[in-house]
């Protein structure tokens, strides 16, 4: 805990003061361009990774960026996406996996946890991507741990991406031309972004180029 009240006290002494009018423009209103949907691994800090100001991102988290379908479960994951879309008016949605997701390992184990049932009962919307990866690779039982751990990092985000488009609010703004989504894998070790390439099937790393928008998502969970 100290540690934070030391962090926040260098906040208000020193980042504070050289940013205050960015803080005054922002006290009143908002503006973000994009929705930022990732997991609640404090390994991931949206911020840093993007080098954004306070202001700039919408940010949704929880564990394993999940999405679940639209009226499956009205909760806090659902409202977010439809106030960020009608109400804020961003006009990206980003939705950004990572390596070595506990989540993921999760899924992948198969396991239940008596202790945390409502961790497994949230994990079962993961499902359908441990399911995309079982058929769109059967031969994903002979890989490595790891390699299986990869795949089915960016199935889930080619699974949630499907479930974004459930959303009314979503499926308007896509037909409406008014918004975009894209599908990110962040490599914690390499600080790399991939970027899921729907045309391709694949995630490519982010460049200097703008990311193409997810049109409809096709994957091959082996290619690099």
């Amino acid at each position: 805990m100290q540690e934070l009240l030391d962090g926040y006290k260098r906040f208000r002494t020193e980042v504070f003061p050289k940013r205050a009018e960015l803080f005054q423009n922002l006290a009143e209103h908002q503006k973000p361009s994009t929705l930022f949907i990732t997991c609640a691994d404090s390994r991931i800090v949206p911020d840093m990774i993007l080098q954004t100001n306070p202001g700039d991102l919408f940010i949704c988290r929880n564990a394993g960026n999940i999405v679940p379908p639209y009226g499956e479960t009205h909760g806090g994951v659902s409202a977010t996406i439809e106030y960020a879309v009608m109400a804020v008016g961003v006009q990206n949605i980003i939705l950004c996996g990572h390596s070595n997701c506990g989540a993921m390992k999760a899924v992948l184990s198969g396991n239940k946890h008596p202790t945390m049932p409502t961790v497994d009962s949230w994990l079962h919307h993961s499902h359908s991507a441990l399911q995309l990866l079982e058929s769109e690779a059967p031969q994903h039982q002979k890989w490595t741990e790891k390699e299986r751990l990869r795949a089915l990092t960016r199935a889930n985000v080619v699974s949630q991406l499907q479930n974004l488009r459930t959303h009314p609010s979503v499926a308007a703004g896509l037909t409406r031309g008014s918004l975009n989504i894209y599908g990110w894998v962040y490599e914690i070790h390499s600080g790399e972004i991939q970027n899921f390439n729907s045309q391709q099937g694949r995630f490519i790393p982010l460049d200097e180029n703008l990311p193409t928008p997810v049109a409809q998502p096709r994957l091959q969970l082996m290619a690099s």
